[in-house]
C-alpha cells in the first residue's frame, strides 16, 4: 500500500502545478470507518486520479480497459495504483467478482463510472449490482474543472463535490423496476451535487463539442 501513498502525492504535485489548488467540497459525506464504491460522471480521463486524491487517505482501486495493460511498464504502474482490466467486448465475471470481494473482504474502494464511458450520459445497472452484492453503500460525486487536456495548464477552478450515500437494499430484486429506481437516485445526486458547485454550470463533452 505504500507505493499507492507515494503515488497520491506524486499526483499531487502535478495536479497543483498545472492547475492550482482543488477545492473539496462536504468531504465530511465520505464513509469513515468502512469501504464504499464512489461513483461520478466520466468527464475526463484523469477524473479517476482527481477523485482518489480528494478522498485521501481511503485506497482505491478502478476498472481500466485492457489495452493499457499490453504494455507492461504501463500495466504495472496502473495495476499499482489500484487497476484491474476489464475487456468491454467480452465482459467476464471478473467485472463484478473482483470488486465484490475487495469491497468486502479488502481495504479499498472502488472508484466507478456508472455511464462507463466518456462519452455517454445513460447510466448502467453495474453500479447497482456490485452495492448490492457487496453490501456497500454508493457515494456520489461530481468533477468540475478542465474537459480538454489544453485547458489544464489554464489554472482553471476544479472543484469535487461529494454526497450523501446511497444504500441499496439487499433484499430488493435487481428487475428492471429498482434498476430503474437507483438509476435515477444516482442520476438525481449528481444533478443535485453539480447545482451545489455552480447552478450554472453545464458539462460539454469534447467530443460532441468537435461535430
Amino acid at each position: 500500500m505504500k507505493f499507492y501513498d507515494v503515488l497520491r502525492g506524486v499526483a499531487v504535485g502535478i495536479i497543483w502545478t498545472i492547475t492550482g489548488r482543488i477545492k473539496y467540497m462536504n468531504r465530511d459525506r465520505l464513509p469513515d470507518n468502512d469501504n464504499y464504491i464512489l461513483v461520478g460522471p466520466h468527464r475526463t480521463w484523469w477524473d479517476p486520479v482527481w477523485y482518489a486524491v480528494a478522498a485521501y487517505p481511503k485506497h482505491f482501486i478502478f476498472m481500466a480497459k485492457i489495452e493499457l495493460f499490453k504494455f507492461p511498464p504501463l500495466a504495472w504502474l496502473i495495476r499499482a495504483a489500484g487497476a484491474f482490466p476489464v475487456d468491454r467486448e467480452n465482459v467476464g465475471p471478473s467485472v463484478i467478482k473482483v470488486p465484490v470481494r475487495e469491497l468486502k473482504s479488502g481495504s479499498r474502494s472502488l472508484i466507478m463510472f456508472p455511464s462507463g464511458s466518456r462519452h455517454s450520459d445513460k447510466l448502467k445497472s453495474g453500479t447497482i449490482l456490485i452495492a448490492k452484492m457487496s453490501g456497500k453503500v454508493i457515494v456520489p460525486a461530481v468533477y468540475q474543472g478542465p474537459v480538454k487536456f489544453s485547458q489544464l495548464f489554464k489554472r482553471r477552478n476544479t472543484t469535487i463535490n461529494f454526497g450523501e450515500p446511497i444504500v441499496v437494499d439487499r433484499k430488493d430484486k435487481l428487475d428492471k423496476e429498482n434498476i430503474t429506481k437507483y438509476t435515477q437516485m444516482i442520476q438525481a445526486a449528481f444533478d443535485r451535487l453539480d447545482h451545489e458547485v455552480d447552478p450554472d454550470w453545464v458539462y460539454v463533452d469534447p467530443k460532441h463539442e468537435k461535430k
